[in-house]
C-alpha cells in the first residue's frame, strides 16, 4: 500500500538492460553502428523491418530488442547518439573464411535506408577451438592457417581470454567492404560466457570508433587557439604601453576574443566529454577479458594504450587548453578594467578636487556679496528712517533727520548681518 516513486520499476529493470545473448559456436556475426539518427527515427525504421515479416513489435520507448528474422537474428540497441545493429546466424560447420557475412542475408534496400551515418563495420568469426587450454598462450596450427589466410599478420594482435577458454584475432584493417575483421575461438565456453565475450569485443570496436570522433576537433581546435593566443599576446603587449585613450579599443579586442574562445569551447566541450567517457568504457571493457599475452603478439590493451590513447591525451589536451586560454583572457581583462577604473577613480579625484576649488572660490565671492549686500541693505534701511525723521520733524516732533539717520546705521547693519548669519546656520541644518 506504499506510493511508488514513478520511476521505481524502471529503476530495478536498469540491472536487466541490454542482457547479453546467448550464443554457440560456430557462428559468424556482422556489426554496424550508425551515428546521428534523428529521435525516433531508428526504431521506426526497425520497426517497418519487423512489421514486413509479421514479428512482435517492441515498446515505442524500447531502447534495445532481439528478434529471430529467419535464418539470421538482430540485435538492435539505441544510445545517445548513435545506434547499433547486430547480425548473427549458426553456421553447420567451421568456416575457412569470412566470406557468406550475416549480413548479406538482410535486404539491401533496407540496409541502404538506415538512418544516420556509418561509423562502425565488423565481421566476427566465433569458432570451436578445443584443447586451448592445454595451449594456453600459443595459437593452435590450424587456427594458425585460419589466421593467415584471412588477417593481416604485420598488424596482428591477439590474446587469450576469460581465464584462457578463448582467443581473439584482429588486425584493425578495413576491407574493401568497409568492415574489419576479428575471429574468436572458443573452447567450451558455455552459451551465456561466450555471449558476453562477443558483447564486450563489439562494444569495444564500437567505443574505439566513437571515442575518436573527438580527434577530428581537437585537431581543428589546435589550429584555431593558435591564431587566438597569437591575437591574446598581441594585445597583452600593446596593454603595457597603451594609453588611454586606447584602452577601450584594447578592452573591446579582449572582449570579442574570450567571445571567440568560449564560442569554441561551448561547441567542442561536450564533444570532447563524450570522447573520454567512450574511452573509459573502452577501457572497462578491456580489462573485463582479462587478457593474457599469446606468443609474441600485442594484446588488445597494449594496442589501445599505444594507438589510441595519443588521440585520447590530443583530444583532452585541446579542452585543457581551452580552459586554460579561457582563464588567461579572463585574467588580461581583468588586469585592464582595474587599470581603467584606477584611472577613473583618479580623473574623479581630480574633478572633486577641482569642484572643491571652484566651490571655496565661490565662498569667497559670495561673502563679497553679502558684505555688499549688508552695506546697500543698511543704505536703503539709513535712507527710510531719514525720510521718516524728516516726515517726524515736520509734523512738529523735535528730532534731528541727520542725528535719526547716524543712529539707526549701525543698528540697521546688525540686524542685517545677524539676519544672514541666521540664514545661514538653518541651510546648513536643512542640508545636514
Amino acid at each position: 500500500m506504499l506510493t511508488s516513486h514513478p520511476s521505481r520499476e524502471s529503476l530495478h529493470n536498469e540491472v536487466h538492460a541490454r542482457p547479453y545473448e546467448r550464443l554457440t559456436a560456430p557462428l559468424c556475426l556482422s556489426h554496424i553502428a550508425m551515428v546521428g539518427p534523428q529521435a525516433g527515427a531508428a526504431y521506426a525504421h526497425m520497426v517497418e523491418l519487423l512489421r514486413k515479416r509479421h514479428l512482435a513489435l517492441p515498446d515505442a520507448d524500447a531502447n534495445h530488442f532481439s528478434a529471430d528474422l529467419g535464418g539470421v537474428h538482430l540485435r538492435w540497441e539505441k544510445h545517445a547518439e548513435f545506434h547499433t545493429c547486430t547480425f548473427w546466424k549458426s553456421l553447420p560447420e567451421p568456416p575457412d573464411s569470412f566470406d557468406g557475412a550475416a549480413i548479406a542475408e538482410m535486404p539491401p534496400e533496407w540496409l541502404a535506408a538506415l538512418p544516420g551515418e556509418w561509423l562502425v563495420g565488423l565481421h566476427m568469426l566465433v569458432l570451436n577451438a578445443p584443447g586451448l587450454k592445454q595451449a594456453d598462450q600459443v595459437i593452435a596450427p590450424e587456427l594458425r592457417r585460419f589466421i593467415a589466410a584471412n588477417l593481416q599478420e604485420d598488424s596482428l594482435v591477439g590474446a587469450s581470454l576469460m581465464d584462457g577458454d578463448a582467443q581473439v584475432y584482429t588486425d584493425f584493417r578495413m576491407r574493401a567492404d568497409g568492415f574489419s575483421r576479428v575471429v574468436l575461438a572458443s573452447d567450451g565456453l558455455n552459451p551465456r560466457r561466450l555471449g558476453r565475450a562477443v558483447q564486450r569485443l563489439l562494444e569495444i570496436e564500437t567505443y574505439r570508433m566513437t571515442a575518436l570522433l573527438g580527434l577530428p576537433m581537437a585537431r581543428e581546435v589546435g589550429a584555431s587557439l593558435v591564431h587566438a593566443e597569437v591575437d591574446l599576446a598581441t594585445v597583452a603587449g600593446q596593454i603595457r604601453s597603451a594609453q588611454r585613450t586606447e584602452e577601450p579599443e584594447l578592452l573591446r579586442q579582449l572582449t570579442q576574443l574570450a567571445g571567440e574562445v568560449e564560442s569554441l569551447y561551448a561547441r567542442t566541450h561536450a564533444r570532447f566529454s563524450a570522447s573520454a567517457a567512450y574511452f573509459e568504457l573502452l577501457q572497462r571493457r578491456i580489462n573485463e577479458l582479462r587478457e593474457r599475452r599469446i606468443e609474441a603478439l600485442q594484446t588488445l590493451g597494449d594496442f589501445m594504450d599505444r594507438r589510441l590513447m595519443p588521440a585520447m591525451q590530443t583530444c583532452a589536451w585541446a579542452a585543457r587548453r581551452q580552459q586554460a586560454l579561457s582563464e588567461r583572457i579572463s585574467r588580461i581583462s581583468n588586469l585592464l578594467r582595474t587599470r581603467v577604473e584606477i584611472e577613473q577613480q583618479q580623473s574623479s579625484q581630480d574633478l572633486l578636487d577641482a569642484m572643491n576649488r571652484r566651490q571655496k572660490a565661490q565662498m569667497l565671492l559670495q561673502g563679497a556679496v553679502e558684505g555688499l549686500s549688508v552695506a546697500a541693505v543698511t543704505y536703503y534701511g539709513g535712507g527710510l528712517v531719514g525720510y521718516l525723521a524728516k516726515g517726524a520733524k515736520a509734523s512738529g516732533l523735535n528730532l534731528l533727520p541727520d542725528v535719526a539717520v547716524a543712529i539707526s546705521v549701525p543698528l540697521i547693519a546688525l540686524a542685517v548681518w545677524l539676519g544672514i548669519r541666521r540664514l545661514h546656520r538653518s541651510a546648513q541644518a536643512a542640508a545636514d
